[in-house]
């Protein structure tokens, strides 16, 4: 299972098993990596990895756990 943290003023961090695809379904080759961090602050020229721009940048977003409210029901047929 994967264990996705929202590092304050910096990037996402994803752990453990996981794979991430581009928009055509085709997966990123990780090398054998358990763990990247994601960019956040729009800035990396790695994207969708973080290169540590966010840090240049001054990127500032602090995030706390929260309850989300419950999914929007779909339309009917889809």
């Amino acid at each position: 299972m994967a264990k996705i943290t929202v590092r304050n003023n910096g990037p996402l961090r994803v752990e453990g098993e996981f794979t991430i695809y581009d928009m055509e379904g085709n997966a990123f080759d990780l090398a054998g990596r358990t763990g990247i961090s994601l960019c956040r602050c729009g800035h990396s020229q790695n994207k969708p990895f973080c290169d540590g721009s966010h840090a240049k940048v001054g990127f500032q977003s602090e995030v706390k756990a929260r309850a989300l409210p419950p999914p929007a029901p779909k339309p009917p047929g889809t």
